[in-house]
């Protein structure tokens, strides 16, 4: 008599390094119920996933620019538009009993156009409640594409609170969870739509601090004076945020709350015209948290009162990984 084995596909967006590194989280556990295969689409992460990915796809992936934005003219050169469809009719979601996917276009579509579950797993699934906070200037299109770029049949959205029935606060892996946090004076920076010159120039009138500057523009370590700038490298970056004073980064949403659970303080930067980052910072900010809209004349004056008198919020995030992954086979009646 033989066993049914369930067969599930995790599909993930890697523009960013969020849903990789929740992915990493995620995978162990799906893994103790499923066969499991990966699928991951977009170019733009600097965090590997140690499991083997079955499906590789481009995707649809931003490139980030330098001066604190998009670079939109490089994401457009390198979207494939008819690969792109013909990955999405070609795609055999039909071989699953389920699909979860983490704001990924080419699976999610291919499962609307053949009547497929899918769930939506993801930070962006939480923007499908009108509760989510979101920025002054609301952005129409955005919020179209919040509904439709990964279009689900149900929704389980992250977030820095639960805003709505549908939402559950951050999975905070289990290598943030394992650090012993301790405090040195340097700032630990990733900013990775900034130039490092850009940011240096600022940092070094605070020689009071050390910084420590993840650069996804260089190769090579580098010291100017009282600043280093570093490849991007998840280890460095584990070990620099365990020690650091606070952490400075863009507007995403796995990075500040990782450092707020191990009781840093943060100042988010969202990238410009980046409206989920705009709504991310402006819910950081009803926490409680500093947002600085971007770095322009006034930035010396916000980072000298952020340095100087800013507290850390110290909010702890509950381990709920393997009940959010039983809630969704439970629902599913896969469990």
């Amino acid at each position: 008599m033989s066993t049914y084995i369930l067969k599930i596909l995790l599909a993930i967006q890697a523009t960013g390094n969020g849903h990789i590194s929740r992915a990493r989280e995620v995978v162990p556990h799906l893994l103790k119920y499923c066969d499991l295969d990966l699928l991951v689409s977009g170019t733009q992460s600097d965090v590997n996933l140690p499991y083997f990915i079955k499906y590789k796809k481009k995707g649809i992936s931003y490139t980030f620019g330098k001066k604190g934005g998009i670079d939109y003219w490089d994401t457009f050169k390198r979207f494939r538009p008819f690969d792109f469809v013909k990955d999405i009719y070609n795609f055999p979601v039909e071989d699953y009993d389920l699909i979860i996917n983490d704001f990924e276009p080419i699976t999610a579509w291919a499962c609307k156009i053949k009547k497929k579950k899918c769930v939506a797993f993801s930070h962006q699934a939480a923007f499908l409640s009108k509760n989510t906070p979101r920025a002054d200037d609301v952005d129409k299109f955005a919020e179209y594409l919040f509904k439709h770029y990964a279009p689900s049949t149900s929704a389980i959205g992250l977030h820095f609170e639960p805003y709505d029935s549908f939402i559950r606060t951050p999975i905070i892996r289990s290598e943030i969870r394992q650090l012993e946090p301790y405090v040195q004076p340097y700032i630990t920076v990733y900013l990775p739509a900034y130039t490092d010159e850009l940011l240096i120039n600022y940092f070094e009138k605070f020689p009071d601090f050390y910084w420590e500057v993840f650069s996804k523009h260089v190769r090579l370590p580098y010291r100017q004076n009282n600043i280093k700038v570093i490849p991007v490298d998840n280890d460095s970056y584990l070990k620099s945020l365990q020690g650091c004073t606070g952490l400075i980064t863009g507007g995403g949403f796995e990075a500040p709350a990782e450092a707020t659970h191990l009781a840093k303080k943060v100042m988010v930067i969202p990238m410009f015209n980046q409206y989920e980052q705009k709504c991310n910072a402006k819910a950081f900010e009803h926490l409680g948290g500093t947002m600085v809209t971007e770095i322009n004349h006034n930035f010396e004056h916000y980072l000298r009162n952020w340095l100087y008198q800013v507290k850390p919020l110290n909010i702890f995030y509950q381990d709920h990984t393997e009940m959010l992954i039983q809630e969704i086979l439970l629902e599913h009646q896969l469990l």
